[in-house]
């Protein structure tokens, strides 16, 4: 996907979380995260949309805290999240395609732009649907594109850090295999070999034998992956399904 694609999804997911968001009211329960309200998801996106916004916009070169969310509620509180979010699109599509600014997954070939743009797409689009489940009804889908990427920003970039906790006493390889993409043509596939004392090691396609697969359409095995739904299939060992939604939180 290009940075264009993801700005048009970062710009359309934003939207309609806000939407979702104010149908629901900031009192809702969130069930997909048991600890937040409506509002708390409000703070925390918004927060971070500006976070995000601040590295591209001043080209900032080294990590900085985010700021904490305004003391707002209600219809206020959305709006800000509204503001919040136009801000950071309308800084994306500003910014110039050989920005240089600080980054925080170990993705070398993907440039500073492309990187926030991406990183924000799938964050706006995860929270889009926390602020649905919220609401109620049905979801809005997610592209079978889209989610393989987010699957792949996942497994190669936010678990290929140290800080992940995924880990197995002894060795095991999970397969990941989504079951539709972009073209509807093939598979898409990811290996993730597990140990005791490092990071997971995930790699595209097949490599050998798998202890445990999961499995599904894009869209729900995203969803999956980020613990808002239940795998659709496993086949193999289900401990491991289980391990990654007791630890794989980000």
């Amino acid at each position: 996907m290009e940075t264009a694609d993801f700005l048009e999804t970062l710009d359309r997911e934003g939207r309609s979380l806000a939407a979702a968001a104010a149908r629901a009211g900031t009192d809702a329960k969130v069930p997909t995260c048991p600890d937040w309200q409506v509002r708390d998801l409000l703070r925390h996106t918004g927060a971070v949309h500006r976070w995000a916004a601040a590295f591209v916009a001043e080209g900032r070169r080294e990590p900085r805290p985010m700021s904490e969310a305004p003391d707002l509620d209600g219809a206020e509180l959305v709006a800000w999240y509204a503001d919040s979010h136009r801000h950071l699109v309308d800084t994306l599509a500003a910014a110039p395609a050989d920005l240089e600014c600080w980054t925080f997954l170990p993705l070398p070939d993907q440039s500073p732009l492309a990187f926030w743009a991406r990183r924000q797409a799938h964050e706006t689009t995860v929270h889009r649907y926390d602020a649905e489940a919220a609401r109620g009804g049905a979801p809005s889908p997610v592209d079978a594109g889209f989610a393989a990427d987010g699957i792949d920003e996942l497994l190669l970039g936010f678990h290929a850090r140290s800080r992940s906790r995924v880990r197995t006493p002894e060795p095991k390889v999970l397969r990941v295999r989504a079951t539709d993409t972009a073209d509807g043509t093939r598979d898409a596939v990811w290996t993730v070999r597990l140990t005791a004392h490092a990071a997971p090691v995930a790699t595209r396609g097949t490599a050998g034998d798998a202890d445990a697969e999961l499995c599904g359409t894009a869209d729900r095995l995203y969803l999956a992956l980020w613990n808002r739904e239940p795998v659709p299939r496993v086949t193999g060992d289900r401990s491991l399904a289980a391990r990654w939604r007791e630890t794989s939180g980000i």
